[in-house]
Protein backbone atom coordinates (compact mmCIF):
# COMPACT_ATOMS: atom_id res chain seq x y z
CA UNK A 1 0.00 0.00 0.00
CA UNK A 2 2.83 2.47 0.77
CA UNK A 3 4.78 1.78 -2.44
CA UNK A 4 7.84 3.02 -0.53
CA UNK A 5 10.34 2.20 -3.28
CA UNK A 6 8.27 3.90 -5.97
CA UNK A 7 7.64 6.93 -3.74
CA UNK A 8 11.37 7.29 -3.10
CA UNK A 9 12.19 6.95 -6.82
CA UNK A 10 9.58 9.54 -7.84
CA UNK A 11 10.68 11.93 -5.10
CA UNK A 12 14.36 11.65 -6.09
CA UNK A 13 13.81 11.69 -9.85
CA UNK A 14 16.46 13.82 -11.54
CA UNK A 15 18.22 14.78 -8.30
CA UNK A 16 21.18 12.37 -8.42
CA UNK A 17 23.06 11.87 -5.14
CA UNK A 18 21.00 13.75 -2.59
CA UNK A 19 20.84 14.81 1.01
CA UNK A 20 17.32 13.90 2.16
CA UNK A 21 15.38 15.01 5.23
CA UNK A 22 12.61 12.56 6.17
CA UNK A 23 10.19 14.59 8.30
CA UNK A 24 8.03 12.46 10.59
CA UNK A 25 10.25 9.49 9.87
CA UNK A 26 8.54 7.19 12.36
CA UNK A 27 10.19 3.77 12.13
CA UNK A 28 12.22 4.83 9.09
CA UNK A 29 10.34 3.03 6.32
CA UNK A 30 10.96 5.80 3.80
CA UNK A 31 14.38 6.73 5.22
CA UNK A 32 15.48 3.19 4.41
CA UNK A 33 14.25 3.50 0.80
CA UNK A 34 16.06 6.80 0.31
CA UNK A 35 19.26 5.28 1.74
CA UNK A 36 18.91 2.23 -0.52
CA UNK A 37 18.64 4.65 -3.47
CA UNK A 38 22.06 6.07 -2.55
CA UNK A 39 20.99 9.21 -0.70
CA UNK A 40 22.35 10.47 2.60
CA UNK A 41 19.39 10.58 4.99
CA UNK A 42 18.46 12.41 8.16
CA UNK A 43 15.16 11.42 9.77
CA UNK A 44 13.35 13.62 12.25
CA UNK A 45 10.41 12.71 14.48
CA UNK A 46 8.98 13.97 17.79
CA UNK A 47 8.55 10.41 19.13
CA UNK A 48 11.69 9.06 20.78
CA UNK A 49 10.40 5.48 20.72
CA UNK A 50 9.85 5.60 16.97
CA UNK A 51 13.33 7.04 16.49
CA UNK A 52 14.86 4.23 18.56
CA UNK A 53 13.14 1.72 16.27
CA UNK A 54 14.35 3.59 13.17
CA UNK A 55 17.95 3.60 14.43
CA UNK A 56 17.75 -0.18 14.86
CA UNK A 57 16.23 -0.77 11.43
CA UNK A 58 17.96 1.71 9.14
CA UNK A 59 21.73 1.59 8.93
CA UNK A 60 23.64 4.58 7.68
CA UNK A 61 20.95 7.17 8.36
CA UNK A 62 21.04 9.76 11.13
CA UNK A 63 17.98 10.35 13.30
CA UNK A 64 17.11 13.35 15.46
CA UNK A 65 14.18 14.32 17.65
CA UNK A 66 12.14 17.32 16.58
CA UNK A 67 8.96 18.59 14.98
CA UNK A 68 7.95 19.52 11.44
CA UNK A 69 6.98 23.01 12.58
CA UNK A 70 10.45 23.81 13.99
CA UNK A 71 13.14 22.05 11.97
CA UNK A 72 16.60 22.38 13.59
CA UNK A 73 18.52 22.80 10.32
CA UNK A 74 20.00 25.69 8.38
CA UNK A 75 18.32 27.20 5.33
CA UNK A 76 18.34 25.39 1.98
CA UNK A 77 20.52 22.49 3.14
CA UNK A 78 18.47 19.52 1.81
CA UNK A 79 18.11 18.48 -1.80
CA UNK A 80 14.85 16.73 -0.90
CA UNK A 81 12.61 17.16 2.10
CA UNK A 82 10.04 14.38 2.43
CA UNK A 83 6.86 14.20 4.52
CA UNK A 84 5.35 10.71 4.43
CA UNK A 85 1.76 10.63 5.70
CA UNK A 86 2.62 13.27 8.26
CA UNK A 87 1.43 16.70 7.04
CA UNK A 88 -2.15 16.01 8.14
CA UNK A 89 -0.79 15.03 11.60
CA UNK A 90 1.02 18.32 12.26
CA UNK A 91 -0.36 20.96 14.58
CA UNK A 92 0.00 23.50 11.78
CA UNK A 93 0.36 22.13 8.24
CA UNK A 94 1.11 25.60 6.85
CA UNK A 95 3.81 26.26 9.45
CA UNK A 96 5.30 22.82 8.66
CA UNK A 97 5.43 23.64 4.93
CA UNK A 98 7.02 27.04 5.65
CA UNK A 99 9.74 25.23 7.60
CA UNK A 100 10.11 22.61 4.88
CA UNK A 101 10.53 25.36 2.28
CA UNK A 102 13.14 27.06 4.47
CA UNK A 103 15.38 23.95 4.65
CA UNK A 104 14.75 22.72 1.08
CA UNK A 105 17.14 23.54 -1.74
CA UNK A 106 15.57 21.64 -4.66
CA UNK A 107 12.36 19.69 -3.96
CA UNK A 108 9.91 18.70 -1.27
CA UNK A 109 7.65 15.67 -1.52
CA UNK A 110 4.44 15.27 0.45
CA UNK A 111 2.78 11.86 0.57
CA UNK A 112 -0.82 11.97 1.78
CA UNK A 113 -3.98 9.91 1.99
CA UNK A 114 -6.55 10.48 -0.75
CA UNK A 115 -9.31 12.91 0.20
CA UNK A 116 -12.04 10.27 0.32
CA UNK A 117 -13.82 8.29 2.99
CA UNK A 118 -12.47 4.76 3.17
CA UNK A 119 -11.93 1.94 5.61
CA UNK A 120 -8.20 2.44 6.09
CA UNK A 121 -6.29 5.47 7.23
CA UNK A 122 -7.57 8.53 9.06
CA UNK A 123 -11.17 9.74 8.90
CA UNK A 124 -12.00 12.23 6.14
CA UNK A 125 -12.00 15.12 8.61
CA UNK A 126 -8.32 14.47 9.35
CA UNK A 127 -7.26 14.27 5.69
CA UNK A 128 -6.09 17.18 3.58
CA UNK A 129 -7.89 18.24 0.43
CA UNK A 130 -5.42 18.35 -2.50
CA UNK A 131 -6.40 21.96 -3.21
CA UNK A 132 -5.60 22.85 0.41
CA UNK A 133 -2.15 21.26 0.01
CA UNK A 134 -1.55 23.21 -3.20
CA UNK A 135 -2.69 26.45 -1.58
CA UNK A 136 -0.50 25.95 1.49
CA UNK A 137 2.47 25.06 -0.73
CA UNK A 138 2.07 28.36 -2.57
CA UNK A 139 1.72 30.34 0.66
CA UNK A 140 4.82 28.58 2.03
CA UNK A 141 6.86 29.82 -0.94
CA UNK A 142 6.86 26.89 -3.34
CA UNK A 143 6.46 27.95 -6.97
CA UNK A 144 5.14 24.68 -8.33
CA UNK A 145 3.16 21.75 -7.02
CA UNK A 146 2.36 18.71 -9.11
CA UNK A 147 0.66 15.58 -7.93
CA UNK A 148 1.34 11.98 -8.84
CA UNK A 149 -1.38 9.41 -8.30
CA UNK A 150 -0.26 6.17 -6.73
CA UNK A 151 -2.28 3.00 -6.30
CA UNK A 152 -3.73 4.22 -2.99
CA UNK A 153 -1.98 7.43 -1.94
CA UNK A 154 -1.19 10.85 -3.44
CA UNK A 155 2.31 12.25 -3.84
CA UNK A 156 2.78 16.00 -4.21
CA UNK A 157 6.11 17.24 -5.60
CA UNK A 158 6.86 20.83 -4.60
CA UNK A 159 9.61 22.97 -6.09
CA UNK A 160 10.76 26.55 -5.43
Amino acid sequence: MLEAGRVAALSLEGLGKSLVLDVGTGTGVFAEEFALAGSSVIGIDPDGGMLATAVGLVGGARFVRGSAEDLPFRERCFDLTFLGLVLHETDSPLRALVEVRRVTRTRAAVLEWPFVTEGSGPPLGDRLDPEAIRGMAGRAGFGSCRSVGLSHLSLFLLEP
